[in-house]
Parts: structure tokens; sequence; C-alpha cells
């Protein structure tokens, strides 16, 4: 067994004997790092013969360090949505280019859209099926008994939002209740678009397009823990889009930041604004919302067809009027969250800046589906509606489908009712399970804006199908109304409101009536597919975002000096007569600090003793700021790197050997090195959330 090791830092203080310094560190490098207050990673550590080394120093280090670009022929950006996802390309010699994936077999009355549904059809033998309306429109032809044998997933995407605990073997349930490995389910979709977009490509190119020649981008919301942005990609390295040891291919995108880039080049005729603030586009403040809208939509029905969207190279007129230091939110609302970030413009080159770290929450389109839920539950009962979906999968799905083409019907002024057909095997199966008919139900139930219609529908009234969307737009509004009372966000001057659940006229006029007398509030034309044209930017250019906030507080444990009255007892360490504060958590970088892309924080380090033949140093993470030990609630380790220091015989060694520690910030993954400056060895890692 190899020995137990420890790893030394120094402050940067001017005490003139070093040896009497308050400040120096131990980094706690035994081989795993308990979380006990009581069992600290500090206490099997060997030797702790000490000899100081310079202090340790922090660079703004934003351009040296930043990995060479590797050159690539194409960039394809995927966004995996809740509700709907699908891809877009653009060759790198042609970046005015974005080409939009190709029509999708299948499609739903009262659905316009160039996405697929995120659905995934597995076999009985849990093998991949089918993606998208093919999984879906399969699932729905077979027999009822047969179906229950097959996995059918819809919506999965959220399990990684609400999962508190996500590890690569957290599992999701299939529409039939079966379980299936979440990590399994996301490399098969991403597997998927990959195959997709390479024979698109090789389709065009007339030959075989390789996937070296791609650098792809996917999309996840801002507001989404780290363990869940790592999961996505070990999902993609699971799918053979990249490989870990050439990540670089592969950039994860930020939703709302991919939307700010698209928004940049907007020009005019590509936007509506909602606002009672000025008339542009023909349109003014007091026009309704859905007209606007409707000529919007006619406009991108047209322009369809050719799926090749031009982004010219210049600066969009509205973000011409925007001026050094202009704040503005993106408000991306889709199917399963809604993500707001605060942007600010920065000068000459229009560079963007993260001005207040992402908030938002679950309030996509889906809360509307699980009140619709509710309603049904309040008509037919709970304990029916939960015995269907199990039994009668396929129809429920059927059920939901029919809903969704009716809620996109829904508008603050439609005046007629919207009808949903309930499957056959619905009124069926209740008249089974209950003894009478779904008609009786409606009439017991006393949900006088819910009637039955004798063509087997449920007719809602415009009110009944508004209220439907309250709850989620009401908390959609509560979350803004919080994050412009903040300090950073006053005097914001546009809104921009993008996402898929943007397009809900229900939601535009919301968002108009609470805002419009605060800032100008901007739709793009194609706004379901903002973010996915985004992407293709940001991967053309990874370097236009340039200033991020840190979601996470980062250190590494150490040693202090123990100090009486100021440390608890619990942490005190006595090594060689030297009294020591175990556990300290030492900051490299706080929470909602603001972070340059490719910034570096270095530290310098020493072995214990001389006679080691490794190091290993912790690395930790928690959401709060004020943390003082690796011990504290929240605190989680996330990294740990080992240093091999064998190979030197033959070589000087100093006797203060140097362990150089860098971590590197401002991307969304966020990557770790120690170098041993006497034999430049490196090892370097990633910083894993779902490991640990």
């Amino acid at each position: 067994m190899m020995e137990s090791v420890g790893v030394y830092g120094f402050c940067g203080c001017k005490a003139k004997n070093k040896m009497k310094c308050d400040s120096r560190w131990e980094i706690a490098a035994s081989e795993t790092a308990p979380t006990s207050a009581y069992s600290s990673p500090a206490r099997s550590l060997g030797d702790t013969g000490i000899t100081p080394l310079s202090p340790s120093h922090i660079v703004n280090d934003t351009d040296s360090n930043v990995s060479e670009q590797q050159s690539f022929l194409v960039v394809v950006a995927i966004d995996f949505g809740t509700t709907s996802s699908g891809y877009a390309y653009s060759f790198t010699k042609e970046p005015e280019c974005i080409h939009v994936m190709r029509r999708w077999e299948g499609g739903d009355p009262g659905v316009s859209n160039q996405k697929t549904p995120t659905t995934i059809l597995l076999t009985p033998e849990r093998k991949f099926h089918s993606f998208g309306y093919a999984a879906r429109d399969f699932y729905h032809d077979l027999d009822p008994n047969e179906a229950k044998q097959w996995l059918y997933l819809e919506k999965f995407k959220m399990k990684l939002h609400t999962t508190g605990d996500l590890t690569m073997d957290t599992d999701l349930t299939a529409a039939n209740g079966k379980k299936v490995k979440a990590l399994e389910i996301f490399a098969y979709a991403l597997q998927y678009f990959k195959e997709q977009a390479l024979k698109e490509l090789s389709d065009q190119a007339g030959s075989e397009f390789e996937n070296s020649d791609v650098r792809w981008v996917i999309t996840v919301p801002a507001i989404w823990k780290q363990p869940a942005k790592q999961f996505m990609r070990q999902a993609a390295y699971q799918a053979g889009l990249v490989s870990p040891e050439n990540s670089e291919q592969l950039i994860i995108a930020l939703e709302p930041e991919a939307a700010s880039i698209y928004c940049r080049k907007l020009r005019l005729h590509q936007m509506i604004e909602l606002s009672s603030k000025a008339a542009v586009n023909g349109y003014s403040g007091s026009d309704t919302v859905g007209a606007g809208f409707t000529q919007a939509k006619e406009h991108i029905r047209r322009n369809r067809q050719s799926r090749t969207f031009l982004v010219e190279n210049v600066i969009g007129e509205i973000w011409s009027e925007l001026e050094e230091g202009d704040k503005y939110v993106v408000v991306d609302s889709g199917g399963g969250t809604v993500d707001l970030t605060v942007h600010q413009i920065r000068l000459p080159e229009g560079h963007l800046k993260e001005l207040y770290k992402a908030t938002g929450g679950p309030y996509g389109s889906l809360g509307v589906d699980y009140e619709f839920e509710k309603l049904l539950y309040k008509i037919f009962g709970e304990d029916f509606i939960e015995q269907f979906k199990i039994k009668r999968p396929a129809a429920w799905v059927d059920l939901m489908i029919a809903f969704e083409s009716r809620k996109r019907a829904a508008a603050p002024d439609r005046t007629n009712p919207l009808n949903i057909t309930l499957p056959f095997s619905f009124i069926d199966y209740y008249k089974k399970f209950r003894g009478h008919s779904v008609e009786h139900a409606l009439r017991k139930s006393n949900v006088d804006f819910v009637k039955w219609s004798s063509q087997g529908m449920l007719r809602m009234s415009p009110d009944a199908m508004n209220a439907l969307f309250k709850p989620t737009i009401d908390s959609i509004i509560e979350h803004l109304r919080d994050l412009f009372q903040k300090p950073e966000v006053s005097t914001v001057k546009f809104l921009f409101l993008v996402g898929g659940f943007a397009e809900a006229p229900l939601l535009q006029q919301a968002v108009q009536a609470a805002f419009g007398d605060q800032c100008r509030i901007i739709i793009p034309q194609d706004v379901g597919l903002t973010i996915l044209k985004g992407a293709v930017l940001f991967g053309l250019d990874p370097a236009v975002i340039k200033v991020r906030r840190s979601p996470l507080t980062y250190g590494v444990g150490v040693l202090n000096r123990y100090v009486e009255g100021k440390h608890p007892p619990e942490k005190l360490l006595v090594k060689d007569g030297t009294r020591w504060c175990t556990d300290v958590f030492d900051k490299f970088i706080s929470a909602d600090q603001s972070v340059a892309l490719g910034e570096l924080v270095k530290r310098s380090y020493t072995p214990a003793k001389p006679s080691q033949l490794v190091i290993v140093i912790n690395i930790y993470s928690s959401e709060h700021d004020n943390v003082s030990f690796i011990t504290d609630p929240g605190v989680k380790k996330c990294g740990t790197l080992r240093l091999d220091l064998t190979g030197t015989s033959g070589t000087a060694v100093p006797a203060r050997r140097e362990i150089q520690t860098l971590m590197q910030f401002g991307d969304t993954e966020i990557k770790a090195t120690a170098i041993d400056i006497a034999t430049s060895k490196s090892v370097k890692v990633g910083i894993d959330f779902l490991n640990y």
C-alpha cells in the first residue's frame, strides 16, 4: 500500500522568518477525503517537516492559457429540449449560413415546428428503436398489450434538473413503469442526432463526412446545477460524439447565452416588439400581441422551405442602439424550465458579460400540462388517471398530444371553446373502471367550464384553458419581478423573450403588461429556433462570452496554524509538536464572483517529504460563499489531482520542490492542473460532480 502523503502551500505574507508565518497551508493528500468533522483527511499524514516556498499568487491570465483552437470544417449544435429537440449546422467557411435540419417525418395538427418531440422508444429487449415522431407514431400503433412491453420515454430531460443527487446510475421511468438508466437514454438520443447530422452532411458533401471534422455544441439550461451539465457531457462521450481525450471538440452551451448571441444579429424585420415604449416593424404597442405574432408566423412558414438562415456579419439594428455598459435580460422559456440571465454589453467588440447569476426554475410549458392533469384528476379521479397511464400508456400519450395542439391555440382574446378529443380507450376503460360513463363523471364533478360534446370531446371554455396557464405564468412574472428588484438589474434596456413557450400569446401578454413600461420587450420571429441558431454562432466563436458568474465556490482542504479560541477543538491536530487546524477550506474563487474566460488561479505547494512518490490534492465546491471548513454542510469533493513524482533519478531536484496548481475558470467546464516544476510532469483533471 502506498504511503499517505502531504503537500504544502504558502501565503503571501511579508514575515521575515517564514517558519514563523501563521498562514502556512498543507493540502491534505490522503488517498480519500472523508467529510465527517471528526475524520479528517489530514489526520493520516506522515512526517510534516516542511520548507517554505515563494508566496502563492493569483493571475488573471485570460489570453495566453486559452488552448489553441482546433480547426473544424463544420459546427453542429444540438438543442436538446424537454419537449422538442433539433439540430442546426454551419460550415466554418460560410459562417453567415445556418442550416436547420431536414424536415422530420410526421408532425401534429396545429403544431408547426422544425424540431421533433423529445421522445424515445426502446424495444422490450431495451435496444434503441426510434426517436421523435417516429417513436411516438410506432408506439401509438402498437397493440395495447404489446405496448406494455416497450419502453417509451418523453419529457425526461427534466429529471436532470429535479434530481438532487444525480449520478451516472440515476434511473428514468418509462411510460410502462419500467426503470432504465438515464445515461443510456441521453446517450441514445445524442447518438441519434449524431447519425442524422453526419448523414445529412455527407449527403450534402457528396462523400462520407468524418466526425473528427465536426465541432459539437449541446445546449443546457443555465440554471442547471454543475452535475447536470457534466452528465450531458458524459452522455456525449458514451454516444461517441467526442472522446474524453478530445473534450474540446464538444462545447456545452448555456441556452440563454446562445439566445443572447443570436439576438445580437437581429434585424428589424426579424423580430416583434411587444412593449408600448415604441412602435417597431409596423406594430405599435396598442396592436394585439396575437396579430403581430400571426403575421410573423406566416413569414416563417413562407421561408421554411429553404431551411437556411442568413446571419449577416453585422450587429443588428436593436443591438446598434446599445451602448457600453447597457444591460438586457434574456428570458428563455422552454418546455421544462425558465432561465433568466442578465447580460451587459462590452464595446468595441460587443462581447457579453454575465451581470447577475442565472436564475429561474421549473416554470416551463410542462406546468400547463400538469394543470391539465390535475383537472382530469378532479373530473375522473386521480386513482383512475394514474391507473390509465400504466394500463393504456399509448392512449395517454394520444390524449396529451391532443391537449398540446389545443394548448397552442390558447390566446387572451379567444372567445370560442377548445375541443380536446378523448381516445376511445379512455372512454371505454373509464366505464369498466367506474361502472358509469365519462359524461356522467363530467356532470357529477361540478367543473362547470368543461363540458362533454357528443362527438366524444372535452369542450373547454377559453377561461378554463387560460386558468391552466395561470400558475406557470404567475411564477415566471413573480421571478422576473424579483430579478428586476436587484440593483444589478436596474435600468435594463431590453427584455428578449425566447424559447418554445415564448410563442404562447398568454405569456407574451403577461410579460408585456408587467414590464412593458420598464424596458423594451423583443421576441425574435422564429422564437423556437433562437437557441439552436445562437448555439451554432457560439460554436463558431466561443470567445464571444467574456465574463461569467461562478455558480459555486471552489477551494482545497488545507491546514492552518491552530489558534486557541478561534478554531474548533475537534479540528486540532498535533504533528511533531506543531499544532494545526485541519480541514480548512482555502478558497480559490467565490460563488457569484465574476470570472473572465480562461481566468487562472495559480498556487505553489511542496511535498511533505522528499521521498514521496505521489501527491494527491483534493478539490472541493460549495453553493455557499462563507465556507470555513471542508466538513461544512453542502461542501462536496469534486476533483482529485494525483501527480506521480517518480522519474527524477539522475536529475537534481531542489530541496524545496515546487508543485504548481492551476485552476482555469470561465468555461462551462472547469479544469485543474498540477505541474511538477522539477520534471515538467503534469496532470489534468476536469472538475467531477458525478463520481464523488
